[in-house]
């Protein structure tokens, strides 16, 4: 099974493993056998994971994870299990090996630093900042949401009736809503005013099922007076369903209410609780009520960037907001404000999405649209539902009008228009649109941070650079920058330095590789041809040092022959092959390739050295077998007698 994805990694280390799990079966000891030796998969990750965090967060009550920065970035370059299944090749290398490959040159955009488009938050919502920062800093943050969370009121003993599990559950999907209203408050207004109608339907649901006393209909029916010109106001109805039944709350929504048991939860509560959540909506939508375009800073600025800007006022840009209800207020502002060839897609977009797709980039998407004379997109406004899988490059330019809260959703963004180039597409279009010539081969993006004013709140960039700083500890990413100009982080060297930068040690050595057997197209038939344990040696690189390298084979239990013999079967070829450095005054031991290549690097006119007693090298080889032991026949549970087989050694003088 091959699995092909640009994210295999998106939060945590156990995504690795879900994708792993789909072929062992959700078997814990399925790597027991082979070279492996995993007896327990989740707990192989869990254990990984553990130490990636610990050394990200700085502690260090574990002696084992005293390390320095260098044994960071390779902890899973020489991570046995990732090593067996994962594939990841940088830019850098794809290029230079298909060069070598004959496959002739692989074009990629020249990348720049991501910009920042600044906006003022506080002349846009004014008095709802300190509206919504306050309604934050209560005992229970923003609203209760008693209906979403019943066992919060249960009158018994709630691990009676509800698992840990469930009641964690319920407590996170509260969490969720409200951190939700904050990520759409960043949005924009109007993301947020139409969560704001939403949740009160919802909850004006829930009410009109549960209050049932005359005390609770007459406290309802008090709220719905008292508050009678809003709820008259419903601006949902023109952007969701224009034929919307002219009730209050629909009949669906009552029809979801799970009605609860008044002798098992404290239903008065919730009720008192619900409705302190309407009177706070309430006194968000009245001050959203005063709220107009032509005051959104944020849609200003946008609007500015898209006329002013030599590029973007001229040619194809891709913009993301992560919510539908601000991709299509945008797509109306933009085109209200004189901005042509707008249009906005989103997961409700009714209609051939691949359509707009062509018509945004019909060269990439190889349609006859152009020919056919239907209208090119310039402008494209987009949910994530664009931002996977699709060629989206005949656009240079990006812009994140919002922050998806995780910064893989970010680089998947990106990578719609920073992607491979085809030579004969780009020429195509160089010879249809001349004056994109300086635009092709390059990529630019736009971000719309939080302002100083909101992140206090928020700490959205924050969250977002954490899990940047987590992600780019394990699997590594392109640019080692998201946000700002100046981001810097760290990526690991095994996977991609950064995105057009230097090539990992593995790739090297692959690329040498390579370039050994174009200069030598004997020399693999060569190889073949040799005997075992071939012993040669050479001066060391380090002077006054000395070392022996080893090439053994290791064994595997050998399912195949084993089946087919019905005896237990270990053999090499269902093994692997590992390289030992041996420090003769240290009797240190490493086995990271990358690390030992440097000293045992020769070329035919390399002098021959050997220096070292037989048995003293005797000895050293029996030591390294001994390691071989320890640590790897005895943790694959190989059987007495069977061993590795040396393949070639090398003293190091």
């Amino acid at each position: 099974m091959f699995m092909l994805t640009a994210t295999p990694i998106n939060n945590r280390l156990t995504d690795f493993q879900h994708m792993v799990e789909l072929f062992t079966q959700h078997q814990a000891d399925h790597f027991s056998g082979g070279t492996l030796g995993i007896h327990s998969l989740p707990g192989y990750i869990r254990q990984l994971e553990k130490r990636i965090e610990n050394e990200i967060y700085g502690r260090t009550d574990d002696p084992e994870l005293q390390l320095n920065s260098a044994d960071v970035s390779s902890r899973l370059q020489s991570d046995p299990l990732f090593d067996a299944l994962v594939v990841q090749r940088s830019r850098s290398y794809v290029k230079e090996s298909m060069k070598r490959e004959g496959g002739g040159d692989v074009m990629f955009p020249q990348p720049r630093k991501p910009t920042v488009a600044e906006y003022s938050v506080r002349q846009t919502y004014g008095k709802l900042l300190d509206m919504v920062a306050n309604a934050f800093n209560k005992r229970e943050p923003l609203f209760v949401l008693g209906i979403y969370n019943p066992y919060a009121y249960y009158k018994g003993d709630t691990e009676d009736v509800a698992t840990a599990l469930e009641r964690g559950r319920l407590k996170q999907v509260v969490a969720l809503i409200r951190t939700s209203f904050l990520k759409r408050f960043e949005s924009s207004a109007e993301a947020f005013r139409q969560s704001c109608w939403r949740l009160l339907q919802k909850l004006l649901a829930w009410l009109e099922v549960h209050c049932e006393t005359d005390h609770e209909k007459a406290q309802l029916e008090r709220w719905k007076r008292k508050h009678a010109k809003l709820l008259g106001y419903q601006p949902q109805k023109d952007l969701l369903d224009p034929e919307a039944d002219e009730d209050l709350v629909p009949a669906e929504l009552l029809e979801a209410v799970e009605k609860l048991e008044r002798d098992d939860f404290k239903i008065e509560e919730i009720i008192a609780d619900t409705l302190a959540d309407l009177e706070q909506i309430a006194d968000f939508l009245y001050e959203l009520e005063k709220f107009k375009p032509s005051q959104d800073f944020k849609l200003k600025r946008l609007i500015q960037m898209l006329k002013t800007d030599k590029t973007l006022s001229k040619h194809k840009v891709l913009i993301f907001s992560e919510f539908g209800d601000t991709a299509r207020y945008l797509a109306k502002q933009l085109r209200d404000a004189g901005i042509d060839g707008v249009e906005q897609i989103d997961s409700g977009t009714k209609g051939d999405r691949s359509k707009i797709i062509q018509r945004f980039s019909p060269y990439y998407n190889e349609s006859s649209s152009r020919e056919q004379g239907d209208k090119e997109i310039r402008v494209l406004v987009s949910t994530d539902v664009l931002s996977e899988g699709l060629n989206l490059q005949d656009a240079t330019r990006l812009i994140n009008y919002d922050l998806h809260w995780n910064p893989v959703r970010l680089m998947q963004r990106i990578g719609r228009v920073d992607r491979r180039m085809n030579p004969l597409i780009e020429a195509k279009i160089l010879k249809d649109h001349p004056d994109q010539k300086d635009l092709r081969g390059t990529v630019a993006y736009w971000n719309f941070l939080p302002p100083g004013d909101l992140d206090e709140l928020l700490r959205l960039y924050g969250k977002v650079a954490h899990k940047t700083l987590r992600i780019s500890k394990t699997l590594g990413i392109e640019h080692g920058k998201l946000l700002r100009e100046d981001d810097d982080y760290e990526d690991l060297k095994n996977f991609e330095a950064q995105y057009e930068g230097q090539k990992s040690p593995d790739e090297q050595m692959h690329l040498e590789w390579q370039d050994l057997l174009k200069q030598h197209p004997e020399l693999d038939e060569m190889l073949d041809g040799f005997p075992n344990a071939v012993f040669s040696g050479k001066e060391n690189i380090k002077p006054g040092t000395r070392a022996v390298f080893f090439c053994y084979a290791r064994p595997a239990h050998d399912k195949a022959a084993s089946d087919q013999s019905g005896e237990d079967v270990w053999t090499t070829e269902a093994g692997d092959v590992q390289w030992y450095l041996y420090d003769v005054a240290s009797k240190d031991i490493i086995e990271d390739a990358p690390r030992i290549v440097d000293a045992i690097r020769s070329t035919p006119e390399t002098p021959r050295k050997v220096e070292m007693e037989r048995l003293q090298l005797s000895d050293v080889r029996t030591a390294v077998e001994r390691h071989i032991v320890k640590s790897f026949l005895r943790k694959v549970q190989a059987p007495v007698g069977v061993g590795p087989v040396l393949k070639a050694w090398m003293e190091l003088s």
